[in-house]
C-alpha cells in the first residue's frame, strides 16, 4: 500500500500535497484493511486539495469521500465522487451535522488546524459516528508541544495528554479505585490508542461483554472475569 502513495506523489498536478514522509508508513499500517475497499471516509483539512485525488484513488470508486475545511475557497476543489463541506471543526453543531448527514464513517482523519481545542472537540463529536472496526487518525500531533497551538510539554490541555488519558479510559475495566478512577464507557469502544511520530491512531471496537481471561490445562479451557472484580491484588509471580 505504501507504494500507492509514493507513486501518487510522482503524478501530482498543481494541487499541493504536504505530508511528513513517515506518514505513508502509518497509512500502510492503519488503512490497509480499507485499501481499494468501498468505505465511508472523512478528512478534516483540504489545504490546496492535493489529498482529494490521493484518497479518491486509495479507496474503491463507489466510496463516499467527505472533506471539511473552514476556507470557503476549498468548495471549488471538490471533484466528481467527492463532497466538500465548509465549516469550523471546533463547532460541535457543524460536526454533528456532518455526522448526521454523512456518517457513519470507516475512516476519519483530522489534518485540520492542529490547534488543541480543534483536535479534541473534533474527536469528541465525531468518534460516535465512527463504525466499529473503523480508525480515527489525528495528524501533526507534534503541535501538542507548541504553545502557539495551545500545547506545550506536559500541558494538560494538549491533544497528546488528552490521548494519554484515553489510554487510562481504555484500561478502566481494571480499576481498583472507583472514586478516583471510575469505569469509563469508552472502554467498550477503544480497541487501541497508538502513538506514532506526530500521529495518534484510535481503533473503534464494539465490546458487548467485559474482557475475559482464558486458561487452558490438559486441553480443558476455563474462562473468567474474576480479575475485573478483585481488589488489592498482587503479582502472580511474586515469591511466597
Amino acid at each position: 500500500m505504501k507504494e500507492y502513495f509514493l507513486n501518487f506523489l510522482k503524478n501530482t498536478d498543481d494541487r499541493s500535497v504536504m505530508k511528513w514522509t513517515h506518514y505513508f508508513d502509518v497509512y500502510a499500517d492503519e488503512l490497509k484493511p480499507f485499501y481499494k475497499k468501498n468505505i465511508s471516509f472523512l478528512e478534516i483539512g483540504i489545504f490546496k486539495g492535493g489529498s482529494i485525488p490521493m484518497w479518491k484513488g486509495c479507496f474503491a470508486s463507489s466510496s463516499q469521500l467527505v472533506f471539511l475545511d473552514i476556507d470557503p475557497d476549498c468548495k471549488a476543489l471538490a471533484e466528481r465522487g467527492t463532497i466538500v463541506e465548509i465549516g469550523d471543526q471546533s463547532d460541535p453543531k457543524f460536526l454533528k451535522r456532518m455526522a448526521n448527514n454523512y456518517g457513519p464513517f470507516d475512516v476519519i482523519i483530522d489534518d485540520g488546524g492542529h490547534q488543541m481545542n480543534q483536535q479534541i472537540i473534533s474527536f469528541e463529536n465525531l468518534w460516535p459516528s465512527l463504525r466499529p472496526g473503523g480508525v480515527y487518525l489525528v495528524e501533526d500531533t507534534h503541535t501538542s508541544y507548541w504553545p502557539g497551538f495551545g500545547g506545550g510539554y506536559r500541558n494538560e490541555a494538549s491533544f497528546i495528554e488528552y490521548a494519554k488519558r484515553l489510554v487510562d479510559s481504555m484500561h478502566s475495566w481494571y480499576t481498583e479505585d472507583d472514586d478516583a478512577f471510575p469505569f469509563d464507557p469508552l472502554a467498550n469502544e477503544l480497541g487501541y490508542v497508538r502513538f506514532y511520530d506526530s500521529i495518534v491512531a484510535m481503533k473503534k471496537i464494539s465490546r458487548k461483554r467485559p474482557p475475559t481471561s482464558v486458561m487452558s490445562r490438559n486441553g480443558k479451557i476455563q474462562t473468567s472475569r474474576r480479575a475485573l472484580e478483585i481488589r488489592g491484588r498482587t503479582s502472580s509471580f511474586k515469591a511466597d
